[in-house]
């Protein structure tokens, strides 16, 4: 499993780069801009925050999905500062890399489902939530650049 402290340091350097201007870019109407993304990886940190912690104490549970485009709307990263939407992704996944790191490895095999799903282990939701990062990250140059 890639760690995500890695994914942030790795990413870090160049997200910083991004001018307002870049970071604020769309390339098409209804795609996110760079804000917007990190913006979408902050709220899918804040929903996996709850899975992790409530699954490493808790086998079988059911725990709701999140409809994204709502929570990106709600956030209104479009007109937030990108040094600010940068500082909280990169605090908030730091703390996320510290909680998936010292969850309890017994409870790595717990299950739950997300949104009616079929049920997973949460070591696959915290190995998951990592690819998805690293998804979004890989969107964000081509959406930079005019």
């Amino acid at each position: 499993m890639t760690s995500l402290a890695l994914v942030v340091a790795h990413w870090q350097p160049s997200l910083r780069e991004l001018t307002e201007l870049q970071a604020s870019r769309h390339i098409a109407p209804g795609v996110w801009s760079a804000k917007q993304i990190l913006g979408h990886l902050i709220d899918s940190g804040v929903n996996n925050h709850v899975r992790f912690v409530r699954a490493s104490r808790e086998d079988g549970l059911a725990l709701p999905g999140y409809d994204q485009t709502a929570w990106v709307e709600a956030g209104d990263y479009q007109q937030r500062p990108w040094a600010d939407v940068l500082a909280l992704w990169v605090a908030y996944q730091t703390q996320l890399a510290h909680v998936i790191d010292t969850l309890p490895p017994d409870s790595l095999d717990h299950t739950l489902s997300v949104g009616g799903s079929a049920p997973v282990t949460l070591r696959f939701i915290a190995q998951d939530y990592v690819q998805h990062q690293l998804h979004h990250l890989n969107q964000i140059p081509g959406r930079a650049q005019p």
